[in-house]
């Protein structure tokens, strides 16, 4: 195995998890937690989407062969979830939004944001291109860099003082439901598609 195939099977992973695009998210639901929530919420997200990663590295065409479901309807799926929770956290209070039961870190932090439709669909393609090994090796140098800037996006809520973070927030939330609509369009315009082919 090659730098050229490592970094092949690098660039593909790290463009679906789109890590840059994920961090103004993120950083909408750490305005106004602690320093400890906030590394929880990292934690969590990270950790939750890098087991799914590694699941679906090994059994994802197992799983989704049994479930009798497609790329397209996880894509949908995963964009009424993510759709449903951007409403209501545009909707709440700061003081609701920050609910610690809610548990984001999970849901929709690690799944669908930093792991979704996307990244899973590239993992298999990889497997299918590049083998386990180079996989494995993208998905950790990947979630090196999601821990890294994730684990320091706080600074940027210094940088911008409450108000801004809090304005932000729910910015972020607008965008967030913005993407959750993509995601359901690009899952109804595949599932089109294979019925024309």
């Amino acid at each position: 195995m090659t730098i050229e195939i490592i970094f092949l099977s690098f660039i593909p992973l790290f463009v679906a998890i789109d890590i840059v695009g994920v961090t103004p998210l993120f950083i909408g639901y750490i305005e106004g937690l602690d320093k400890e929530n906030r590394k929880k919420l990292v934690r969590d997200a990270v950790i939750t989407a890098f087991v799914l990663a590694v699941v679906f590295l090994l059994a994802g065409k197992l799983i989704f062969n049994f479930l009798g479901i497609t790329i397209n309807d996880f894509q949908i799926a995963g964009g009424i979830i993510l759709l449903v929770l951007a409403i209501t956290d545009i909707m709440s209070t700061g003081d609701q939004r920050r609910n610690p039961g809610k548990n984001i870190g999970v849901v929709p932090l690690g799944i669908p944001l930093i792991m979704g439709p996307a990244g899973l669909t590239t993992i298999i393609m990889l497997v299918n291109n590049f083998g386990y090994l180079a996989t494995i090796l993208s998905i950790v140098f990947n979630f090196i860099i999601v821990w890294v800037i994730l684990a320091n996006a706080n600074l940027f809520i210094k940088a911008v003082g409450e108000g801004g973070a809090k304005a932000f927030a729910k910015v972020a939330s607008l965008f967030m439901a913005a993407i959750a609509v993509m995601m359901i369009r690009v899952g109804i315009i595949g599932i089109i598609s294979s019925f024309n082919n």
